[in-house]
């Protein structure tokens, strides 16, 4: 009762409902003019009044045909169409509101103005050096793959002899991460989905306290709803007193606007333009397993050293300047050198985000990878909500004889994404692909490693809110030391896993059926 009394009083769910509220009272007083109108030339014309309304309703009938028109030929997701096209047709003008107020995911036009000049001012930095031959010979049949990830985010440049090194676990990331920001010398940058004040949080703002008094230069992005529950609304205010360069992205307020979805989900920390992680892990305890919410929570971070850093750098400066009307200037925080380390192959970090800044990269370069492999391709996900695109490159993988495992949670954190995670199940294990359950806890990470060359460590989830909606990031690794270490992570995480069958796929009829018509309005979310 008392967890549900907060949820009920936190200031996420009273500017939902507030957000709702306001919606539906100018929706219903549209309609209520709407009828007084018509009521009222009814009265005036009595003669006409069936004809009266006969033409309100074909009127609205007509609103409601031309918007699924609209739908129809609209650049959209095909499996969005669907949804809102049966919002529509059975909420009528209702459901027409609905559509035009909440279909549009994309960032305003400032911030698309903004953000493209921004990122034509990183394309200066973010200029591959490498010969096309050079290119080819490392990447090999991986080569188109990556080509596609650069259309996709032209800033996404190839980077070899760059350290790459993987933890398995949050425990393992915080050791060394708390390591490498004593070390700053020049700056440090956060951009994490969630901060929390715990124990892993604490012992991180510590360090950065102390860095600002060495002058040392600090930003921390971190997005408003994630950090909802976990710190006041006015945290990045208190950090700022510290000396801290903060800023909250997207501030949630009540007011109607589909730019809500838009949410920064990145994972990035810099250290002086040459050390930089990605990852699942988010700075609060239960990714160190500090608390144990689900069990024990199983997340994944990659650390990188070298030339491949910039790519992080231009990607938090571009985000990090979004809120503002003029850019900075990006030079002077990208260093003139850095070290090549010897035996290490390729690596190529990348951003994500809304249509049209960028061009659904995520999910490309996972279809990418399930179509160019030959021998296996092992995921690690905690939620599998995907689309049909998706889930033929998964089926046509597994037709051609290539291993495809994907490893999901076993306690979920959240009941419905869990549910619909299961509902695909089914459809993937008869057509070969293996699903295993991490029956520990929970799975956080978001991994996959192909052909024992080619690995992907990053925030991206293979479901619709973060391959359509967020801000995400994550890095294309091939012929590194840390696809070596993510394989015995996979293999190791393998052994406490438990394999689904038809028989578990089957269970509880009902809720399947009712995960089923879910399914349908998934996309939507």
């Amino acid at each position: 009762m008392k967890k549900y009394l907060k949820l009920i009083f936190s200031r996420f769910f009273l500017i939902a409902l507030t957000i709702i509220l306001v919606f539906a009272f100018n929706v219903l007083v549209v309609l209520a003019g709407l009828y007084i109108a018509e009521e009222a030339l009814a009265a005036y014309f009595p003669a006409g009044s069936p004809y009266i309304h006969l033409i309100f309703a074909a009127v609205q009938w007509l609103v409601v045909i031309v918007t699924v028109l609209h739908i129809v030929n609209r650049d959209m997701i095909p499996e969005t169409k669907i949804p809102w096209i049966l919002c529509v047709v059975v909420l009528n003008v209702f459901g027409v509101a609905v559509y035009i107020v909440f279909s549009y995911n994309r960032p305003s036009k400032r911030q698309r103005r903004i953000y493209s000049m921004l990122s034509e001012q990183s394309r200066k930095f973010a200029r591959c050096a490498l010969p096309r031959e050079t290119l080819s010979g490392e990447l090999g049949r991986w080569l188109p793959a990556s080509d596609a990830l650069c259309k996709g985010d032209p800033n996404a440049v190839v980077h070899m002899g760059t350290k790459t090194e993987y933890f398995p676990s949050g425990e393992a990331f915080l050791e060394r991460l708390l390591e490498d920001l004593r070390g700053a010398k020049e700056y440090i940058f956060l951009e994490y989905f969630i901060i929390a004040r715990g124990k892993m949080w604490d012992s991180i703002l510590g360090i950065l306290k102390q860095k600002v008094k060495e002058g040392v230069e600090v930003r921390i992005i971190y997005d408003d709803i994630g950090c909802m529950g976990k710190i006041r609304a006015g945290y990045y205010k208190m950090l700022r007193k510290e000396g801290i360069l903060c800023r909250k992205f997207n501030h949630f307020v009540p007011i109607i606007a589909n730019i809500h979805n838009n949410r920064d989900h990145r994972k990035i920390a810099v250290v002086d333009g040459k050390i930089g992680y990605t990852g699942g892990i988010n700075l609060a305890d239960e990714y160190i397993n500090e608390i144990h919410p689900f069990g024990v929570w199983k997340d994944a971070a990659v650390r990188l050293e070298g030339e491949g850093v910039k790519n992080f750098v231009l990607m938090f400066l571009r985000l990090y300047n979004l809120g503002t009307k003029d850019s900075e200037d990006f030079a002077p925080y990208l260093p003139e050198t850095y070290e090549f380390f010897e035996g290490e192959g390729s690596v190529q970090p990348y951003g994500d985000g809304p249509r049209p800044l960028y061009g659904q990269v995520g999910e490309e370069v996972y279809i990418n990878i399930l179509n160019g492999a030959t021998k296996y391709v092992w995921i690690m996900t905690p939620y599998l909500i995907i689309d049909y695109h998706m889930r033929a490159a998964m089926l046509s993988a597994a037709a051609r004889g290539v291993d495809v495992r994907i490893i999901t949670p076993h306690i979920p954190d959240k009941k419905i994404p869990f549910a619909l995670t299961r509902s695909n199940y089914m459809a993937l294990i008869r057509g070969g692909v293996k699903i295993y359950e991490f029956t520990p806890g929970f799975v956080h990470a978001k991994n996959v490693l192909a052909d024992d060359e080619i690995g992907v460590v990053g925030t991206i989830n293979f479901d619709y809110r973060s391959l359509m909606h967020h801000f995400e990031n994550a890095v294309l690794m091939h012929g590194t030391q840390a696809n070596l270490q993510l394989k015995r992570d996979f293999e190791e995480t393998f052994e406490i896993s438990a394999l689904q069958t038809e028989e578990d796929a089957r269970k509880s009829v009902v809720w399947r059926g009712i995960c089923e018509v879910a399914k349908v309005f998934a996309p939507m979310f």
